[in-house]
């Protein structure tokens, strides 16, 4: 449907760019990148020591490709082709007894990432029919309004600095209105349900990679269970609260007002992170229906989300200040901390809650160059990250991810700081960045360094450090301590990136 949309479009376009006599122009971009990663720590899943090995090596292509075809209309797709070697270490991993698939497969792709039109109507109004990204919000590491789309975090966990990389584009009907006399704009964005599943929400690693979370490397949850025909796990993506096929969408004013930039948005779409629903066979309380797998299904139930952001320049203090505020309802959770003996926390049931997710971040230009020669001011930014259940209860015994004996509290605070610093006329860059969880403990450093070889070359240096404080999950544990940080340990690396862009 999105292609033959695409075509229909190409072709009015093609007669329009004939009618006003404009010139087609064809561009085409990309890069080659090579991608490796060394573990630092040794996992405790596997029986050989794993520290120092290669635990990826990854090869991306991708092709950026816009052409105008007159009278305003343009095209645009980008496509992406990936591929890893299987290392010794993910071998171990695949070699595993709870490993039931290729991982590989998780890992190896080949996709059309966006492919639309761009079209103009009269002078104010602009519409981009097809695969797209839509970027609402203003936050970093993590995201309050910027929910539009989910993310792939099963090859690289959060860690990719381009959110582009990461952000799973959708098939979006997206309309913009210009309107200078009150300083705005006014987007509406239509999904019309044409996505695959796997387009849906956020994609973690569960098939037991190297980003899976401790102790679950080596453990593909959709494997199958000791029930014939049955799987542990599987994503529904049929359930009656997160259907992929229903219609989706949103709305935001953008504007600006006293010196301020600022936004308000509302937006019925899915839940950004799964929640299990369930299975009876194991006891738990089945969310509406009842799931195919033994232990349960990965469900993306939908959410209302209202929300808004401002930011502006302030003198007194030399630097930007930026602020997000975000309504979620009926937002669900996993409850049961002590299910199944503490062995299947979280698999008891689900819950509706209502949150307030706010963002509040300083950027701003840090003189450094007397200090550590820097050959201009360097970039400077901390955020604050807060996600409050308004309807919190300790007696529901919520749990920060099903798995994991964590209880959920009212408050999950995250502090992150960002420095980045340019030498040698921005050809050397190093910068650190850092977040501590105020909520649940630990946090992680990750500093790195980019170097600029001409105009084409980039190659990247990074160390991808975890600290949990003690609070992580071992083989066959039962604990209730463990939450985002304890997730990563023991899976500190170190990773380079080559780039050739053309």
């Amino acid at each position: 449907m999105a292609a033959a949309l695409l075509l229909a479009s190409l072709a009015g376009s093609v007669t329009a760019a004939e009618n006003d006599g404009a010139e087609p122009t064809f561009t085409m971009g990309g890069y080659l990148r090579g991608s490796a990663s060394f573990n630092l720590q040794n996992p405790p899943e596997t029986a050989q020591n794993d520290r120092y090995d290669l635990s990826m090596l990854r090869g991306s292509l991708l092709l950026d490709a816009d052409a105008k075809l007159g009278a305003g209309i343009k095209l645009k797709a980008i496509a992406r082709l990936d591929r890893e070697a299987k290392t010794g270490y993910m071998k171990r991993l695949d070699n595993l007894p709870g490993q039931a698939g290729n991982l590989m497969d998780e890992y190896n792709n080949a996709d059309m990432r966006e492919l639309y039109v761009d079209f103009p109507v009269g002078d104010r109004v602009n519409f981009r029919l097809g695969k797209q990204q839509v970027v609402w919000g203003e936050t970093d590491f993590f995201r309050a309004l910027d929910v539009v789309h989910g993310f792939d975090y099963r090859w690289r966990s959060f860690l990719e600095v381009e959110n582009e990389e990461l952000r799973k584009p959708l098939i979006l009907g997206n309309m913009r209105i210009q309107v200078p006399e009150a300083n705005g704009s006014l987007q509406a964005i239509v999904r019309p349900g044409w996505d695959r599943g796997k387009d849906i929400g956020n994609t973690y690693d569960l098939s037991g990679g190297r980003w899976a979370n401790q102790p679950n490397k080596g453990v593909n949850f959709f494997g199958p269970s000791p029930v014939p025909g049955m799987n542990l796990t599987n994503y529904d993506y049929d359930h009656p609260d997160g259907n992929i096929k229903d219609v989706t969408g949103g709305m935001r004013w953008a504007g600006e007002a006293a010196g301020l930039n600022y936004s308000v948005a509302y937006m019925k779409t899915f839940n950004n992170d799964p929640v299990v629903n369930p299975s009876a066979l194991i006891g738990g309380t089945p969310y509406k229906v009842a799931p195919k797998g033994l232990l349960g299904d990965f469900i993306y139930p939908k959410i209302d989300v209202l929300g808004a952001t401002a930011s502006g320049y302030s003198e007194a203090l030399d630097a930007v200040l930026s602020t997000e505020i975000v309504y979620n309802k009926d937002v669900p959770f996993n409850y049961g901390s002590n299910f199944g003996g503490g062995f299947l926390p979280g698999f008891a049931g689900v819950t509706l809650k209502n949150t307030l997710v706010t963002m509040f971040r300083i950027d701003k230009q840090v003189n450094l160059s007397p200090l550590i020669g820097t050959s201009r001011p360097s970039f400077f930014s901390v955020q604050l990250f807060n996600t409050r259940v308004l309807d919190f209860n300790q007696k529901d015994d919520i749990v920060f991810l099903a798995g994991y004996g964590a209880s959920r509290k009212r408050d999950s605070t995250m502090l992150t700081m960002i420095l980045a610093m340019n030498y040698d006329n921005d050809r050397i860059n190093p910068a650190i960045a850092a977040g501590w969880d105020a909520s649940y403990g630990g946090g992680f450093l990750i500093p790195s360094v980019e170097f600029v070889m001409g105009d084409k070359w980039r190659l990247k240096a990074e160390a991808n450090l975890f600290f949990n404080g003690g609070r992580n999950k071992q083989p066959g544990q039962v604990e209730n301590k463990t939450a985002l940080m304890g997730y990563f340990a023991n899976n500190n690396q170190l990773a380079f990136r080559l780039t050739r862009q053309f």
